[in-house]
Protein backbone atom coordinates (compact mmCIF):
# COMPACT_ATOMS: atom_id res chain seq x y z
CA UNK A 1 0.00 0.00 0.00
CA UNK A 2 1.11 3.35 -1.09
CA UNK A 3 0.87 6.66 0.96
CA UNK A 4 0.43 9.55 -1.16
CA UNK A 5 0.44 13.32 0.89
CA UNK A 6 -2.50 15.10 -0.21
CA UNK A 7 -2.75 19.33 -0.51
CA UNK A 8 -5.38 21.56 -1.40
CA UNK A 9 -4.16 25.38 -2.03
CA UNK A 10 -8.39 25.78 -1.60
CA UNK A 11 -7.21 24.84 2.20
CA UNK A 12 -4.77 26.46 4.92
CA UNK A 13 -1.30 25.28 4.86
CA UNK A 14 -0.27 22.86 7.88
CA UNK A 15 0.90 24.90 10.80
CA UNK A 16 3.44 22.26 12.02
CA UNK A 17 5.18 19.03 11.04
CA UNK A 18 2.11 17.80 9.19
CA UNK A 19 0.30 17.52 6.23
CA UNK A 20 -3.43 18.07 5.36
CA UNK A 21 -4.22 14.77 4.31
CA UNK A 22 -2.76 11.41 3.81
CA UNK A 23 -3.80 8.63 1.32
CA UNK A 24 -3.65 5.10 2.06
CA UNK A 25 -5.35 2.08 -0.06
CA UNK A 26 -8.85 4.05 -0.62
CA UNK A 27 -8.84 6.07 2.53
CA UNK A 28 -7.60 9.68 3.36
CA UNK A 29 -7.01 10.75 6.58
CA UNK A 30 -7.17 14.70 6.45
CA UNK A 31 -5.21 15.91 9.68
CA UNK A 32 -7.25 18.37 11.71
CA UNK A 33 -8.36 21.52 10.22
CA UNK A 34 -9.19 24.26 12.17
CA UNK A 35 -11.56 27.95 11.20
CA UNK A 36 -8.35 29.44 8.86
CA UNK A 37 -9.31 31.37 6.04
CA UNK A 38 -6.77 29.88 3.73
CA UNK A 39 -7.04 33.25 1.98
CA UNK A 40 -5.40 35.09 4.26
CA UNK A 41 -3.81 32.24 6.56
CA UNK A 42 -5.77 34.27 9.84
CA UNK A 43 -7.89 32.50 12.38
CA UNK A 44 -11.55 33.27 11.94
CA UNK A 45 -13.36 35.08 14.58
CA UNK A 46 -16.90 35.34 15.52
CA UNK A 47 -19.65 32.81 16.26
CA UNK A 48 -18.93 29.28 16.54
CA UNK A 49 -21.17 28.38 13.44
CA UNK A 50 -19.32 30.91 11.25
CA UNK A 51 -15.89 29.08 12.23
CA UNK A 52 -17.58 25.49 12.04
CA UNK A 53 -18.48 26.60 8.52
CA UNK A 54 -15.07 27.32 7.75
CA UNK A 55 -13.71 24.49 9.16
CA UNK A 56 -16.22 22.22 6.76
CA UNK A 57 -15.21 24.42 3.87
CA UNK A 58 -11.24 23.54 4.26
CA UNK A 59 -12.19 19.52 5.26
CA UNK A 60 -14.23 19.92 1.79
CA UNK A 61 -11.40 21.81 -0.09
CA UNK A 62 -8.91 18.36 0.80
CA UNK A 63 -11.33 15.94 0.05
CA UNK A 64 -12.36 17.17 -3.41
CA UNK A 65 -8.24 17.24 -3.86
CA UNK A 66 -8.21 14.08 -3.30
CA UNK A 67 -11.42 13.10 -5.98
CA UNK A 68 -13.95 12.48 -3.61
CA UNK A 69 -16.76 14.11 -1.79
CA UNK A 70 -18.22 15.01 1.41
CA UNK A 71 -20.60 11.77 0.86
CA UNK A 72 -17.45 9.96 1.22
CA UNK A 73 -16.66 11.22 4.60
CA UNK A 74 -17.00 7.76 7.27
CA UNK A 75 -15.72 9.24 10.16
CA UNK A 76 -15.27 12.59 11.96
CA UNK A 77 -13.84 13.66 15.24
CA UNK A 78 -14.53 17.38 16.32
CA UNK A 79 -12.43 19.00 19.10
CA UNK A 80 -15.03 21.51 21.12
CA UNK A 81 -13.77 24.03 23.40
CA UNK A 82 -17.02 24.84 24.68
CA UNK A 83 -19.49 21.39 24.72
CA UNK A 84 -22.19 24.43 25.46
CA UNK A 85 -22.24 25.45 21.90
CA UNK A 86 -22.62 21.55 20.59
CA UNK A 87 -26.00 22.17 19.46
CA UNK A 88 -25.09 25.26 17.40
CA UNK A 89 -22.37 23.10 15.96
CA UNK A 90 -24.33 20.51 14.92
CA UNK A 91 -26.51 23.11 12.71
CA UNK A 92 -23.93 24.03 10.91
CA UNK A 93 -22.11 20.57 10.57
CA UNK A 94 -25.54 18.73 9.23
CA UNK A 95 -25.55 21.67 7.02
CA UNK A 96 -22.60 19.69 5.48
CA UNK A 97 -23.62 16.11 5.47
CA UNK A 98 -28.02 15.93 4.86
CA UNK A 99 -28.34 12.27 4.09
CA UNK A 100 -26.47 9.44 5.32
CA UNK A 101 -23.99 11.36 7.69
CA UNK A 102 -20.50 9.75 8.60
CA UNK A 103 -19.97 7.77 12.30
CA UNK A 104 -18.75 11.06 14.61
CA UNK A 105 -17.18 11.56 18.02
CA UNK A 106 -17.39 14.94 19.71
CA UNK A 107 -14.89 15.44 22.12
CA UNK A 108 -14.49 18.57 24.52
CA UNK A 109 -10.88 19.79 25.01
CA UNK A 110 -9.06 22.73 27.04
CA UNK A 111 -7.34 23.86 24.70
CA UNK A 112 -6.69 24.07 20.97
CA UNK A 113 -4.07 25.53 18.38
CA UNK A 114 -4.12 29.22 18.51
CA UNK A 115 -6.98 29.13 20.68
CA UNK A 116 -9.41 27.74 18.16
CA UNK A 117 -12.92 27.37 19.44
CA UNK A 118 -13.42 24.26 16.89
CA UNK A 119 -10.86 21.72 15.11
CA UNK A 120 -12.44 19.31 13.14
CA UNK A 121 -10.40 15.74 11.23
CA UNK A 122 -11.87 13.24 8.59
CA UNK A 123 -11.21 9.88 7.18
CA UNK A 124 -12.44 9.41 3.50
CA UNK A 125 -13.48 6.80 1.74
CA UNK A 126 -11.83 7.32 -1.73
CA UNK A 127 -13.06 5.37 -4.59
CA UNK A 128 -10.28 5.79 -7.61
Amino acid sequence: MNKEIVYSKKAPAAIGPYTQGVKAGDLLFISGQLPIDPGTGELLTGDIQTQTKQVMENLKAIIEEAGATLEDVVKTTIFLKDMNQFSLVNEAYGEYFKDNPPARACIEIARLPKDAQIEIEAVVLVKN
